[in-house]
């Protein structure tokens, strides 16, 4: 957890940490260093950044610079921090080397131990036409100031407040000093011991000032005599102590654990509004995503956001941040199991890489002696895949281990943050925690927890060859070997209407090469397989299949060295009814679907054709078609169609369409633009009109109101259709589909004479 507690410019436990716009967090002695003005036209301090008094050499007659900052240090900035802050921790950085006191050789940028590169302020040389424009200035010259984050690199603008601005991280501050108050608990050593190292220390004595651990208190501190009257506490409990001029060199510790006992004990003080300080904060500003008080809703900039309770949004906060920190959890539960794995890995490398070494040495010696000068080369080779595996598996490991350690570090941090009971304080960092720890879940992808090396070597020694093809002897490497059986996912594989879905994938630990796969596929009826996909993805569908058919589907991988063996077969039932929609990518462009592409209306007054999603080239299949709406009786025509049939006229004017156009008196059957068995009924608005293909009997019939209209309209129908139906505006349809075939159809109507 301690890296979350280092301020990112000086690599130090945070000290007075404030929240930057883009949520980090930084010391406020090196937000005071970072700072950058930038003049709207000269450079000039603006009022905020002003120095707190007259600088040494400021002063200066006739040098130009008034009251500007001083040659050689960097101007220390009023600040008072919300909390009361003294500003004591300022850093003062020079900018001129020792033989030099001018400007001459000053350094432009300076890095933090952790590399960050800190741009301090810098004053204007003396003479320059900058520093004279700037003693020219008039006081309330237009400046701007900016900070740019070390971690993101974000800038924000310094408002009149200065650094007042950004609000105190107190949660931070607090949880790093119960850290330093932890860490010196535990590097407390007595100062008494003669053992190396020293025992921890028990007790510390107010009187005298020394740690003692139990066996040198009780040998050197008896709470007798002279000693009774002192005072035994715990390491943490002195306040203010200072050891003497003649105590061991553990004095030092002891007065930093005393330091960090102050005011361990007091009771925190709740925080109040920056604005209004004697406020509480009361309420939490969704808008502004920072706690405010009744007073700033108010009057403040905050009166006509959505605000909500305090309390209610730091529940729901930590509520998240929790769930959040479970999937970490868990992830990191699968990477210690998954760490395991991989040391048991590296023992089966090593115990698998002795026995093939063995198996090697014993091949080789049983040769003649021209196989003695190959051993060497084969044993290198063995070694090599062994070291080259160790390291892959290594380097897993290390890198397994730093994210571990990570979402070990943000995990603990954040059970901290959740163990505050500052409302106001949590609420400042809670949406950029969630964040992180949503970051630092999804670091864990798919796959980053599975051995990229198998502890098996894929090495084979064929010692058959004749004496003369000793010298061509080589390890037959993974390259030259066919790809292993595919797996089958049948939790991905699916069917839906006359369409199926199949996914496999190459089993775990198998890295012979694959270039691509090889799917087949029977004709639905027992028959012989067929090729029906070719190519390196591991999902195929396959469209245009039979309704009511039973497919067998199997798959193959291939690579240079050849095919290698068939997958199990995998069983798929195709729909035993069609479930389909009228297709808009199909439709003539007047065509204006609905409903979820089931109701069609047209927006023209002359025929335009529709199709339907599916195609059928076996089985029975029924559809009906509800008219709801019919205005100045219009013909519109029901039927089937291929796929190329043409859109800008009524079906069956060609012949790609089979069809029945009817009015509200009569219908007629018509293909090739042939009118044929006119028969008496027509349709109205309520009508439903149903369409029955029997590609068994290869015939096509028509229903209007369940009653057979007319003989059998179409004979020696073959190949594959498409539902399919013209209309003009004065009618809307709708379609109704997944229906039984009619099993009792009634008395067709007679066509008249």
């Amino acid at each position: 957890m301690e890296e979350e507690l280092k301020c990112p410019v000086c690599g130090s436990l945070f000290r007075e940490p404030i929240i930057l716009p883009c949520s980090h967090n930084v010391c406020l002695p090196c937000a005071r260093t970072i700072a950058v003005q930038t003049p709207d036209t000269e450079q000039h301090l603006p009022p905020m950044l002003q120095p707190r008094g007259p600088m040494p050499g400021a002063a200066a007659a006739g040098s130009g610079l008034g009251t500007g900052p001083a040659v050689g240090s960097v101007p220390v900035f009023d600040y008072e921090c919300a909390a009361g802050g003294s500003g004591d921790h300022v850093d003062k950085l020079s900018l001129h080397s020792e033989t030099d006191s001018g400007y001459g050789s000053y350094t432009p940028s300076l890095k933090s131990p952790n590399g960050v590169r800190v741009l301090p302020l810098v004053p204007a040389p003396p003479g320059s036409s900058a520093a004279a424009a700037a003693a020219a200035a008039p006081r309330g010259a237009a400046t701007s100031s900016s900070l740019t984050c070390p971690q993101c690199h974000r800038s924000a603008s310094l408002d009149q407040r200065g650094l007042r601005g950004f609000q105190r991280n107190r949660l931070l501050e607090a949880i790093v000093q119960r850290y330093q108050q932890g860490r010196a608990a535990a590097s407390a050593k007595c100062q008494l011991c003669d053992r190396s190292p020293p025992e921890p220390a028990a007790v510390l004595c107010e009187q005298c000032e020394v740690l003692y651990c139990a066996a040198c208190q009780l040998k050197c501190h008896p709470s007798r005599g002279p000693f009774a009257k002192h005072h035994l506490v715990p390491p943490l409990s002195l306040q203010g102590a200072s050891s003497g001029d003649g105590g061991s060199s553990n004095s030092g510790a002891s007065k930093a654990v005393a330091a960090v006992g102050v005011g361990a004990g007091g009771a925190r003080k709740f925080p109040t509004c920056t604005d209004h300080e004697l406020e509480n904060y009361s309420m939490y500003c969704v808008s502004c995503r920072s706690p405010v008080c009744y007073q700033c809703l108010e009057d403040g900039k905050h009166s006509k956001h959505e605000v909500k309770a305090l309390g209610a949004m730091w529940k729901q906060h930590k509520a998240q941040l929790s769930q959040a920190l479970n999937g970490v959890s868990d992830k990191a539960k699968e990477a210690k199991e998954f760490l395991v794995q991989l040391k048991n890995i590296l023992q089966q490398i090593q115990e698998n890489g002795l026995e093939y070494e063995a198996c090697l040495v014993a091949q080789c010696d049983a040769l003649v002696d021209a196989l003695t000068r190959q051993k060497a080369k084969l044993l290198t080779k063995v070694t090599k895949e062994r070291e080259h595996k160790l390291k892959v598996v290594w380097d897993q490991i290390n890198h397994c281990t730093l994210k571990l350690r990570q979402s070990t570090g943000l995990m603990e941090y954040c059970l901290e943050v959740i163990k505050e009971n500052d409302p106001s304080g949590f609420l400042q960092i809670s949406d950029a925690l969630i964040k992180r720890v949503q970051v630092s879940q999804e670091q864990w992808v798919k796959g980053a927890l599975e051995p990229k090396v198998s502890a098996e070597f894929d090495l084979t020694l064929d010692s058959e060859p004749l004496l003369q093809s000793i010298h061509q002897l080589d390890f037959i490497q993974m390259k030259c070997r066919v790809p292993p059986v595919p797996l089958l996912q049948l939790e991905k594989c699916c069917t839906r209407n006359n369409s199926v879905t199949l996914a496999w994938r190459m089993p775990p630990f198998s890295h012979n090469p694959v270039e691509g796969y090889i799917l087949e596929l029977d004709d639905g009826d027992g028959g012989q397989f067929r090729e029906v996909y070719v190519g390196k993805e591991t999902l195929c569908t396959i469209d245009g299949l039979h309704f009511n058919s039973t497919y067998n589907a199997r798959v193959k991988a291939f690579n240079s060295s050849g095919v290698g063996p068939y997958s199990k077969t995998v069983v798929l039932q195709t729909s035993d009814v069609a479930w389909f929609t009228f297709d808009p990518s199909s439709a003539h462009r007047d065509i204006v679907l609905s409903n979820d592409n089931q109701t069609a209306t047209c927006s023209s007054y002359d025929d335009r054709v529709v199709l339907g999603t599916a195609a059928f080239s076996k089985g029975v299949h029924y559809w009906e078609l509800h008219v709801d709406r019919y205005d100045n009786h219009p013909d519109p025509a029901f039927g089937i169609a291929r796929i190329n049939v043409v859109k800008d006229m009524m079906l069956g004017k060609d012949d790609k369409a089979w069809a029945m156009y009817v009015d509200n008196n009569r219908s007629w059957f018509m293909h090739c633009n042939s009118h044929t068995n006119r028969t008496e009924g027509g349709v109205s608005k309520g009508a439903t009109v149903g369409v029955l293909l029997d590609l068994n009997k290869h015939n096509l019939t028509f229903y209007i109101n369940g009653q057979q209209q007319g003989p059998t309209a179409f004979e020696n129908v073959e190949g594959v259709f498409l539902p399919a139906l013209s209309l003009n505006r004065n009618v809307q349809v709708t379609l109704h589909t997944g229906l039984e075939v009619p099993q009792s159809v009634k008395q067709p109507k007679l066509p008249s004479n």
